[in-house]
């Protein structure tokens, strides 16, 4: 099956071999780097992450977006996407974090705006999200860049393909005599390209490896105002 419609169907792919050796040493370099004091940054034994990432850290915008990855979207997508989130998410050798199956059903905003179809709201690390409409979700896509080789052993995610096209599927009734389960192995330097609506986890590191990864939302639609997407940049930059 093609990446086109693995996308389509399953709603996901894995593309590897896009950022070479030397790209994936200089992103590391560049986070590590980082000063991580701030409320956006969350460090326990289990996971370190960063929110908002590409505000965080913005000389990773070109690191990221390389030639290579612009071409995977503009073949996949389009023209017209832009980022509405991102995430860094470094899981340690040892991790015993785990996520059990869910779908990615809100987006981030700028503030609290009552605006109709869009709700429940959650606040997390003074960041907003909202669930929207089902169109905006139906529209958006996700990219993972791997920094490290994932497998089953070091939290590679676990999805049920084709849950994407199944509108809000709620874990708890999943039929497992009628789904499946696939694991989405990834090299470093590779991609998982995903829908948002995908029923997705993720187990405990068996094999002490670390499992880090950047988390780039995408949409080329823009909210009812006065919502604001939160971290809307161009892929130009």
């Amino acid at each position: 099956m093609d990446h086109q419609t693995a996308i389509a169907k399953k709603g996901f792919t894995v593309i590897n071999d896009v950022f070479d050796t030397a790209a994936v040493a200089a992103l590391i370099a560049c986070i590590e780097g980082a000063d991580s004091v701030k409320d956006t940054f969350r460090r326990t034994k289990d996971l370190f992450a960063i929110r908002q990432f590409f505000k965080e850290i913005p000389s990773t915008l070109p690191l990221v977006f390389i030639p290579a990855l612009q071409r995977v979207i503009d073949t996949f997508f389009g023209k017209g996407y832009h980022i509405v989130k991102s995430i860094y998410f470094d899981k340690p050798g040892g991790s015993n974090w785990f996520v059990s199956y869910h779908q990615d059903l809100t987006i981030s905003v700028k503030e609290k705006v009552a605006v109709e179809g869009y709700g429940p709201w959650t606040v997390k690390q003074e960041q907003f999200a909202v669930q929207p409409p089902l169109s905006i979700l139906e529209n958006n896509f996700t990219i993972r860049i791997h920094l490290d080789d994932t497998d089953e052993h070091n939290g590679a995610l676990r999805v049920v393909p084709g849950s994407h096209l199944k509108g809000i599927y709620r874990p708890e009734t999943i039929d497992w005599e009628k789904e499946m389960e696939e694991t989405c192995v990834v090299q470093k330097g590779g991609l998982m390209i995903m829908r948002p609506l995908l029923l997705h986890a993720s187990s405990r590191t068996t094999n002490q490896h670390p499992r880090r990864v950047i988390h780039i939302e995408f949409s080329s639609l823009e909210l009812p105002l006065p919502l604001r997407w939160s971290e809307r940049e161009n892929l130009t930059g």
